[in-house]
């Protein structure tokens, strides 16, 4: 079977809801085509609440078909090869579609197989992820007794950098509340160099990271989980005899500590195999590596690294003009966020629809815009929003919202009413219709 679309989009997550449903209030007429083979759409942002029992998971789920805009040919396939020259796009069922414009945002995927170990690990026992199941998260932190709680990150980019601190944050508020937290240490395990790269936004957390008496250990590349004998193991990132000695563990007495690589040191067990570091922990939880879909890392849209290659300001293929990609799977120096999308939808369908009536691209251009709501406690969020150069920016939109404060860098209760209530509101009601925000 051959069909042809106007407009062809593969993924039917944020990104492709709101394309379609923004390109459908702006030109009812447009021939739409939508590849996508769920039949559940997830509000992924709650997921961070879910695991901490602030919020219901049954209710981050809705089906495919009641985010789907009428007017839109809901094709449920998976996408599987693209021939970019000819236009065309052939499914797993060997369908193949053909189309003027392509938009492209399947999302990212969960890659634990790129730490050994891990995928054995995930989702048992004491090693949860907020990313793949909430509500094992919840029975973790519940059945926690104390010891060394291990908060950890990949290497690679994922899905909105600070959600494996906001779980920690919540994670150390309810020890306090269930009384293990004076026999805890709390420990942030990352590969960066800082707990977060946009300053103001950094100095609020270094302040959160002193009150809740978290130890932060810099450099950290995890490359493997045990989860048998509970120990996620590290190589470090950077030379660390070349600053005199680092302090991994309570057997190193009289050494210095090198701050840029602890902050805050608590002595947790840690033994040394070679070049690696293991930390013992009583409970994990961890972003697991992510990448992009392997039908898009294995096409010619994508870079080395399988990335979709996007112009940063227009969204563009660098390779194909009538295609287009946004969201978790594009190529872009900004952060992966549902925040960042609502920022590109407006350009990629503006250029889209000029393209279509002027053969040319419209003025309006994406400033690398995402934002962080970093929740910090249980009613308490710092919202990092910034654009390209990880240069802290507000945006104006929100600002007019009810409950904004005036410094979005400093915690505050009402950015947490927004978190929780005022952000999926948005999402469904507006977002997912086709309003911007």
């Amino acid at each position: 079977m051959v069909k042809h679309h106007q407009i062809l989009i593969i993924g039917g997550g944020t990104a492709g809801i709101m394309v379609a449903a923004q390109m459908l209030k702006k030109n009812p007429k447009t021939d739409i085509g939508l590849l996508e083979p769920a039949n559940t759409h997830y509000y992924q942002p709650a997921w961070t609440l879910v695991g901490a029992n602030t919020y219901d998971y049954d209710k981050t789920a809705r089906s495919m078909a009641s985010v789907m805009p009428s007017g839109v040919n809901w094709i449920k396939e998976f996408a599987d090869k693209f021939d970019p020259k000819n236009n065309k796009v052939t499914t797993k069922d060997g369908n193949e579609f053909t189309y003027d414009y392509l938009v492209v945002c399947p999302g990212l995927r969960m890659a634990p197989e790129l730490v050994d170990g891990l995928i054995e690990a995930m989702d048992k026992g004491v090693v949860c992820s907020n990313y793949t199941d909430p509500n094992h998260t919840w029975d973790v932190l519940k059945n926690f007794k104390g010891g060394t709680a291990l908060f950890t990150q990949p290497t690679t980019p994922i899905k909105c950098g600070g959600a494996p601190q906001k779980i920690m944050y919540l994670a150390e508020d309810y020890f306090v509340k269930s009384g293990v937290r004076s026999k805890t240490d709390v420990v942030f395990a990352t590969a960066g160099s800082v707990i977060f790269g946009v300053k103001p936004i950094a100095k609020t957390l270094m302040e959160v990271i002193d009150r809740k008496d978290i130890n932060l250990r810099f450099h950290h590349k995890l490359v493997a989980v045990d989860g048998d004998k509970q120990i996620a193991w590290y190589e470090l990132a950077k030379d660390v005899t070349a600053g005199g000695c680092v302090v991994m563990s309570g057997d190193n007495e009289g050494l210095s500590l090198d701050e840029s690589i602890q902050y805050n040191y608590k002595d947790v067990k840690v033994t040394k195999e070679g070049n690696r570091f293991g930390i013992h922990f009583d409970m994990m939880h961890l972003a697991p590596p992510q990448a992009a879909p392997k039908f898009i890392a294995d096409s010619e849209l994508s870079n080395d690294a399988g990335w979709l290659t996007v112009s940063d300001k227009t969204m563009q293929h660098t390779a194909f003009s009538n295609v287009f990609g946004l969201g978790d799977v594009a190529q872009l120096p900004t952060a992966k966020t549902g925040a960042a999308i609502r920022k590109q939808v407006p350009v990629v369908v503006g250029n889209i629809l000029h393209l279509i009536s002027n053969n040319s691209l419209a003025k309006k251009e994406y400033d690398g815009y995402s934002s962080c709501p970093l929740v910090t406690g249980y009613g308490k969020m710092v919202l990092a929003e910034f654009v390209y150069g990880s240069k802290f920016q507000p945006d104006p939109k929100l600002k007019q919202f009810p409950l904004m404060i005036s410094d979005s860098s400093k915690e505050h209760w009402r950015l947490w009413i927004l978190k929780k209530y005022l952000l999926p509101y948005l999402y469904w009601n507006k977002m997912m219709k086709g309003i911007e925000v």
